[in-house]
């Protein structure tokens, strides 16, 4: 079922000619045998245990300063390696230093306290804007060549500081999270730690800083500001290595406008209802690796990001030069993500050999109205998917911020349509390169959907074989180029949907059985092409709706 490949861009082997004449020179400069290069962390082999500063494995004495102390010293003496030896050592907020390695040890457990008090309020950044939020557990500044490494596991406390929905839990996980004490909201569907926190969940951007805003504001909302685990902002030269980040108040890992980024072999852990519970969210960095790591967590998995709306656009620092391969991601709400706080662009993307199993999406990208920036030069090879409960391969510019499966019982109205002008608050998707897909059941195999002002462009996806419910869903959407595209469809009624679609090329379409092959909906499509596909299996060939003329389509055998 999958061709072995060496090269995304330069071999016409598995490219298609129709490809390699839509790509500009530009585009040739990147592929996967041309990838991004990562400089490297180095340390001295100087070590220090945290056992000399008075700290104890106990699960009961707070080792704050114990470690701190451990890690300011190391630092000073130039750097080397800072030992958290086996055992539960229970702390408070860890602040990482220049030249610092952090190093757990087998069977060492660092233990993020649950007491809210030991987490100082500080002026943060939270989904892209910045915000008032709790002291991260791990976090760095302005530091360079640091490292969390070995083999121990890094618990957050998180599920001291999360709220929970009811639907998200059994009969009996709920009673016992409501024997645990906390408040319940209006409609006794969710679950919160503390009334600080219940109210917090009732303002807009309740963290966002203001000048209207004093300390005590914040002291009375301090419970639903909640930290990521790890955030290490502005800071170069970074390696996570080998070791279990897990239970973590909001996002796990979070990089934030820093560079040369490695990422390996290490596992984020979060329960599947883990509100905003996502995996690594790589926000307005350059030069990343994400190699031979899991992902099993509450949110997206792996995700790129660049800041929000208008705050995001005066950053002005995209995301670029990002490789991720040998990965596998089993629940999130998707398996890569870009989006949707992408509001300073993301460029330069190589995704490879990874593997998703349960996630809602696989391969997901999602902005809206009011973000602006520009996604461009995606490529994604090599995929493996099984056991998607939303779209395989999903396209979206009408993000509305929720789960992407709806809840059983949840009712979800679609999105007005309606022509806006074009403005920089107007987000741009083009230039994404799939190929050599492979899906073992989803919702639906492919949905691209753009804005009337907006199309969604350049979007090249080739040798795929998908096994869903329905099949592909193209709207406001131009220069869409589809081949070699392999669709057991449970519900086709159409195998193929496009609505507006402008130079949507499909060539060599299998397909096990369809009642309807292909539904044209809207007076905005042209140049509409099918070719190489057998088109007598279909109980039916075409349909033309809704302004739609039977002229913008050509079949060709």
């Amino acid at each position: 079922m999958r061709k072995i490949i060496s090269c995304i861009i330069a071999l016409p082997l598995w490219i298609s000619s129709f490809q390699l004449a839509a790509q500009s020179k530009a585009q040739k400069a990147y592929s996967f045998d041309n990838l991004p290069v990562i400089a490297k962390t180095s340390f001295k082999k100087d070590t220090i245990s945290i056992l000399k500063y008075g700290a104890k494995n106990d699960g009961i004495t707070l080792n704050t300063k114990s470690i701190n102390q451990a890690i300011a010293d190391c630092n000073k003496r130039g750097g080397g390696v800072v030992v958290i030896p086996e055992g539960l050592w229970l702390t408070g907020p860890v602040e990482l230093k220049s030249n610092v390695n952090l190093h757990l040890k087998k069977n060492a457990l660092l233990q993020f306290t649950r007491d809210f008090d030991q987490y100082p309020l500080v002026e943060g950044n939270w989904e892209g804007l910045p915000q008032m939020r709790n002291q991260s557990p791990i976090w760095a500044n302005n530091q360079q060549n640091i490292a969390i490494t070995g083999y121990g596991i890094i618990d957050g406390g998180g599920d001291a500081w999360r709220m929970v929905k009811k639907d998200k839990l059994t009969e009996s996980q709920w009673k016992k999270l409501l024997a645990s004490g906390g408040v319940l909201n209006e409609d006794k569907k969710g679950w919160f730690p503390s009334e600080k926190a219940l109210k917090g969940s009732k303002m807009k951007n309740a963290g966002v800083i203001s000048k209207e805003k004093n300390a005590a504001f914040y002291a009375e909302i301090k419970d639903f500001l909640r930290p990521n685990l790890l955030v290490l902002n502005r800071c170069k030269r970074i390696l996570l290595e080998g070791v279990t980040f897990q239970n973590s108040p909001a996002w796990n890992l979070h990089p934030l406008m820093s560079e040369d980024i490695t990422v390996r072999n290490v596992y984020a852990k979060n329960p599947w209802y883990a509100q905003n519970g996502d995996g690594i969210d790589i926000e307005s960095c350059k030069n990343v690796l994400i190699e031979g790591s899991t992902f099993d967590v509450g949110d997206d998995g792996i995700c790129i990001k660049s800041g929000r709306d208008e705050a995001g656009r005066k950053r002005a620092m995209p995301t670029e030069n990002v490789v991720i391969r040998h990965s596998t991601v089993y629940h999130a709400h998707g398996g890569f993500v870009i989006g949707s706080e992408m509001s300073g662009g993301a460029r330069n993307i190589f995704i490879s050999d990874c593997t998703f199993i349960g996630t809602d999406i696989g391969l997901r990208f999602k902005t809206t109205r009011g973000r602006g920036g520009v996604v461009e030069n995606i490529y994604a090879r090599n995929i493996n998917m099984k056991d998607i409960p939303g779209e395989a391969i999903l396209f979206d510019m009408y993000y509305a911020a929720v789960d992407p499966v709806p809840l059983t019982g949840e009712k979800r109205e679609a999105p007005k349509v309606e022509l806006l002008p074009v403005t920089e608050a107007t987000p741009v998707f083009r230039k994404f390169y799939i190929s050599n897909v492979v899906c073992d059941g989803a919702a639906k195999a492919v949905f691209i959907r753009g804005l009337p002002e907006m199309s969604i462009s350049d979007i090249y996806l080739d040798n795929l074989t998908i096994k869903a419910k329905e099949g592909l869903d193209i709207q406001e959407a131009k220069n869409i180029r589809l081949s070699n595209v392999h669709l057991d469809i449970k519900n086709a009624k159409p195998l193929i949907y496009i609505q507006n679609g402008k130079s949507v090329s499909l060539n060599n379409i299998g397909y096990t059985n369809a009642d309807l092959l292909i539904k044209v909906n809207g007076d905005q499509n042209s140049d509409i092409k099918l070719s190489g596909t057998v088109t007598s299996k279909a109980a039916s060939q075409t349909e033309f709706g809704h302004g739609a003329t039977a002229g913008v389509l050509e079949i060709r055998k």
